[in-house]
């Protein structure tokens, strides 16, 4: 049992230096002093003082993970990585990813969705490069096969040619085809989706259309 003798608190970080008979004890975020009603001349037994440290740390790891999401979605993978980055680790990783998942904040399925449509609209790429990806962020082969089972490769080659295809002075089939074959190939497609992709491309081209 000790007792509460000063609170000194850190308006920069939003945190309260707790001291406990004189000496500095543990630090809380103000929310969680205003909260718990710390107090100077309160007595706190040692198993209160361990549970404050303890909900300080979920906090913290979980405003950093929250941070962290609110960029873009992010696989549980990522969410993970970045937080053992950050220096937290164990169990409170785990609660924290399992509080974010029933407020489904991680979800791998609806970021399988959120990267799928990303690429489909801003970087085209082949469903085997795309379920490759996913498959890097760490989301099971069952997940990632769903999320890519309706991509059309033929027209993402197409669309993911369109705007090199604009730049092209290819003037001869041989040379547009050789500019675009390489580019598309890299990016997942199979030939036969290159192909016809570049040979819908170049009939627009000479029609004027790009």
């Amino acid at each position: 049992m000790g007792t509460i003798t000063a609170l000194r608190l850190n308006a920069r970080k939003k945190q309260v230096n707790v001291f406990v008979d004189g000496l500095f004890a543990f630090t809380v975020s103000d929310e969680l002093a205003i909260t718990n009603r710390l107090v100077v001349g309160r007595d706190l037994s040692l198993d209160q003082i361990e549970e404050l440290k303890e909900a300080n740390l979920f906090q913290k790891c979980m405003d950093a993970a929250v941070r962290y999401l609110s960029y873009r979605p992010r696989s549980e993978r990522e969410v993970r990585q970045r937080l053992r980055r950050r220096g937290f680790e164990g169990p409170v990783v785990d609660e924290v990813v399992l509080k974010l998942k029933e407020r489904r904040l991680i979800d791998d399925a609806a970021f399988c969705e959120f990267w799928r449509n990303n690429r489909l609209s801003f970087n085209p790429r082949s469903a085997k490069l795309v379920k490759l990806e996913l498959r890097k962020k760490g989301v099971s082969a069952e997940t990632a096969n769903r999320a890519v089972e309706n991509m059309d490769d033929e027209n993402s080659a197409y669309e993911a040619g369109l705007k090199k295809a604009h730049r092209l002075s290819a003037t001869d089939y041989d040379s547009f085809r050789g500019s675009l074959y390489g580019y598309l190939r890299r990016r997942g497609f199979d030939y036969g989706s290159v192909k016809r992709a570049v040979e819908r491309l170049w009939q627009e081209k000479k029609g004027g259309f790009l």
